[in-house]
C-alpha cells in the first residue's frame, strides 16, 4: 500500500501534468533602460551564465509542469534564439513542449494591450492544449518555486484564483498588487499599486504582496477573460481588473512563498530597475547567497557558450591577474588587473593595471589598460578604452551614461560611440 506522502506525491503529479504555464514575456521593460532597447527584459542576461526568463522556466521544468508557452511581443529576437538554442530538449512524444506565443492578432485587429489580453488573444490555442489548470507566471523574476505545491493548494482549497504572495515592507507597497486575507487565507481585498494600504494583521510595517504569480482553472479564466474583453473600460490587466473582480464573486486564495527548507520567506527578486538589477547579480557572490544556483536538486537550466575555462594571468607584484569575492564565467582573461567582489559574464576580457570594483559586467566585454570601474553594470559588446574611469565622479558619469539615483552607472556600446554590434 502506498504511504500518505507516494499518494500525496502523485496526487501533485498529476494536477502538474494537467497545467499548462504561460510566461508573460512581452513587456517592454523601460525601466531597465537602455538594458532593454534592444531586448525584452526577460532575455537579459543575469549571473553570469542565465537569462533571466530561465528562472521562471526552470521552475516550470523542475516543478513538472513541462507544457509552458511563451508570450512575447516587445523585441524577442534573442529570446527566441535563447529558447531555441537551450529549452529544445523537452519530449514531444510525452506531450511536454515550450511555445513561442508571438502576438498574431488571433482575435482582432490588435497587438496585446495588456497581462489579460495577452492569454485572451491565445485562447484557441489554450483549448487546443485542454489543460485543466493555467499557471500565469511573469518572465522577468529571479526565485526558485516548486509550482507543484501551489496547485495542490488551489485544488484542496477548491479555489477559482490563487495567488502567489510574498510580506513586502509597507513602504514598498506601492511597487505591487496588495492583498488582505482572512484566517483561511482566502482574499477578501485586492488592490493594484496603491498609494496607501493596512499592514498584516500583527505586522504594520509590512503588506501582502501578488508575486505576479497566479493558477486558475482552465474554463474560470477563459469566460473571465471574455467578460473582460468585453468591457471597454478595462485595462485587460491581471492585477488591476482580473483579480479585484474575481476577490468579490468568487474564491480567490492566497498561497504563501516560503523557503521549503527553513519555513521563513523566501528568496524573490523583482529585477525591474538598474538598481535591483545590480544587486541581485551581486547577491550571488555572498559567502551564502540567499539565492542558492549551485543546488543540483533545483539545476537553473540556460543555453551558454561553449567557452573555455577562465584564466587569471601574470604574477608579478604589480601586475597581478586575480578576483576575489568574485564570480568569473568562461572564457573570460583577467591579465595583470584586479577584480573584487564583481560578476564577470562570458567572454570578458581585463587588460593590465585595470580595476574593477563592485561591477557586472555582461558578454564581450573588453575592458583595456588602466580602467577602473566602480558600482556599475557594462552591456554587452562594450570595449573600454585604455585609462577609462567610471563610477568615480558622478557629474561625469551622468554626461557620459545612464545614472541610477543610487549611483549605478550603466555603459552601453552606444553611449560609448560604438555601434557596430549586436546585443542579444
Amino acid at each position: 500500500m502506498d504511504t500518505p506522502q507516494q499518494v500525496s506525491e502523485r496526487f501533485v503529479s498529476l494536477i502538474t501534468r494537467d497545467t499548462l504555464a504561460l510566461i508573460l514575456a512581452g513587456g517592454k521593460g523601460t525601466r531597465l533602460g537602455a538594458l532593454t532597447s534592444h531586448r525584452v527584459k526577460p532575455a537579459v542576461p543575469f549571473g553570469g551564465h542565465f537569462r533571466i526568463i530561465d528562472f521562471p522556466l526552470s521552475n516550470c521544468v523542475n516543478s513538472g509542469v513541462r507544457r509552458i508557452g511563451i508570450l512575447t511581443q516587445y523585441k524577442a529576437h534573442s529570446l527566441i534564439q535563447h529558447v531555441q538554442f537551450g529549452w529544445g530538449f523537452l519530449h514531444a512524444e510525452l506531450g511536454e513542449f515550450i511555445e513561442l506565443l508571438p502576438a498574431q492578432q488571433r482575435t482582432g485587429a490588435g497587438w496585446y494591450v495588456g497581462t489579460a489580453d495577452a492569454v485572451h488573444q491565445n485562447q484557441d490555442i489554450i483549448r487546443l492544449h485542454d489543460p485543466a489548470f493555467l499557471l500565469i507566471l511573469g518572465g522577468d523574476h529571479v526565485y526558485k518555486m516548486d509550482y507543484g505545491a501551489m496547485l495542490a493548494a488551489h485544488v484542496s482549497n477548491d479555489a477559482d484564483v490563487t495567488v502567489g504572495c510574498l510580506p513586502v515592507p509597507i513602504e514598498q507597497a506601492r511597487s505591487f498588487g496588495i492583498m488582505t486575507v482572512d484566517g483561511d487565507m482566502r482574499v477578501n481585498r485586492f488592490e493594484e499599486k496603491p498609494d496607501t494600504c493596512a499592514g498584516i494583521p500583527g505586522d504594520p510595517n509590512q503588506a501582502l504582496a501578488s508575486m505576479g504569480i497566479y493558477v486558475f482553472g482552465t474554463d474560470y479564466l477563459l469566460q473571465a477573460l471574455a467578460e473582460d474583453a468585453d468591457d471597454a473600460a478595462s485595462s485587460h490587466d491581471f492585477g488591476r481588473d482580473i483579480l479585484p473582480r474575481a476577490v468579490t464573486r468568487d474564491r480567490v486564495f492566497a498561497f504563501p512563498f516560503r523557503d521549503l527548507e527553513t519555513g521563513g520567506d523566501a528568496y524573490w527578486r523583482d529585477v525591474g530597475d538598474l538598481e535591483s538589477y545590480w544587486r541581485a547579480n551581486l547577491e550571488l557572490i555572498d559567502v551564502t547567497p540567499e539565492l542558492n544556483i549551485y543546488d543540483m536538486r533545483w539545476p537553473i537550466l540556460t543555453w551558454q557558450p561553449q567557452a573555455p575555462p577562465a584564466k587569471f594571468v601574470f604574477a608579478d607584484p604589480d601586475r597581478t591577474g586575480m578576483a576575489v569575492d568574485s564570480m568569473v564565467a568562461g572564457g573570460c582573461i583577467v591579465s595583470g588587473a584586479m577584480v573584487r567582489r564583481s560578476l564577470l559574464s562570458c567572454y570578458v576580457i581585463v587588460e593590465d593595471g585595470s580595476l574593477i570594483e563592485e561591477s557586472v559586467l555582461l558578454p564581450h566585454v573588453r575592458v583595456g589598460r588602466n580602467v577602473r570601474i566602480r558600482r556599475a553594470v557594462i552591456e554587452t559588446g562594450c570595449t573600454l578604452p585604455d585609462g577609462m574611469t567610471i563610477g568615480y565622479d558622478e557629474a561625469s558619469d551622468r554626461a557620459r551614461f545612464e545614472v541610477s539615483p543610487g549611483g549605478i552607472t550603466l555603459v552601453t556600446p552606444e553611449m560609448l560611440g560604438q555601434y557596430e554590434h549586436y546585443v542579444r
